[in-house]
């Protein structure tokens, strides 16, 4: 065996115990009956929790919101931070501290996040809502036709800065001859942006989408801050029903196997997008 074989031998395992014996035990798991408060009565039950988290009108309405969250969040992010990164690309002074400035949220861990936007936007003693309040709006930002709102808004002031930073580095990346034909040829910042800069930046785009969506999907942290699902299970997204379905009710094979129907909905969706993006690129 070469000896750069043999180097990477150790790695290769390592990452296998981190990594695929926890995912082989808990597809184990989704196909049990596993619950924490019976270890010594553990079930077979085949692809029973698959079939009844299908049906489970309470996984549908967490999968339900939680598309509506990613959805809403990172499209909201992702047309913010472009607008931005525009923005500051063209500012002539105080281009970094700017910068700087924007990038701040991103590094907050969402757990403060979430338990901050929890005291400012409190419907009592709530700064933002107490100065809504004097001039006559008020808004009761947890309430059952808003929460979910909330919650996507709370998530876009802290992850827009990563749109942002995604896009700042593929603006400064872009060549800068078609633009000088462009500016040329008499096209204007309209035409220039949607006939240059977009399909230059698409695969910036695609992939800062991609990454922006795959953590969108595991949304927990707010929720569990803010609103633990409620009220009612208007916030309850897929990753807090999976967490309750496990570690409050101890149905770890129920939870397991919602968990592996939401790797397969994640996987479905970035299949789509790579698709659709690779289809308009070939129209074109």
């Amino acid at each position: 065996m070469p000896l750069k074989h043999k180097l990477v031998l150790p790695l290769v395992a390592v990452l296998s115990a981190v990594m695929l014996y926890p995912l082989a035990f808990s597809a184990w798991i989704s196909l049990h009956d596993y619950r924490l408060t019976r270890l010594d009565d553990v079930q077979w039950r085949g692809l029973e929790n698959y079939g009844f988290m299908l049906t489970e009108p309470a996984f549908q309405n967490a999968m339900k919101n939680t598309l509506a969250f990613v959805f809403g969040a990172v499209s909201l992010e992702l047309t913010i931070g472009l607008a931005l990164a525009i923005l500051v690309r063209k500012m002539l002074r105080f281009q970094n501290f700017v910068r700087s400035i924007l990038l701040a949220p991103m590094f907050i861990t969402p757990i403060a996040v979430g338990l901050m936007f929890r005291f400012l936007l409190n419907s009592q003693m709530g700064v933002i809502t107490y100065y809504l309040g004097k001039i006559g709006i008020t808004i009761d930002w947890f309430g059952t036709e808003l929460a979910l709102f909330s919650i996507i808004l709370i998530d876009v002031w802290q992850w827009t800065p990563f749109m942002l930073l995604m896009f700042l580095a593929g603006l400064e990346a872009l060549p800068k001859a078609p633009f000088e034909a462009a500016r040329v040829d008499g096209a204007g910042g309209w035409l220039t942006f949607r006939h240059v800069t977009l399909p230059m930046l698409r695969p910036v785009i695609v992939v800062a989408l991609i990454i922006r969506a795959l953590d969108a999907f595991k949304v927990f942290e707010y929720v569990f801050a803010i609103t633990r699902g409620g009220p009612g299970d208007a916030t309850e997204t897929i990753m807090y029903f999976i967490y309750k379905t496990g570690f409050r009710f101890f149905r770890m094979g129920e939870a397991a196997a919602a968990a592996f129907l939401l790797v397969v909905v994640t996987m479905i969706l970035v299949i789509a997008l790579v698709w659709a993006t690779k289809s308009n690129e070939e129209l074109r």
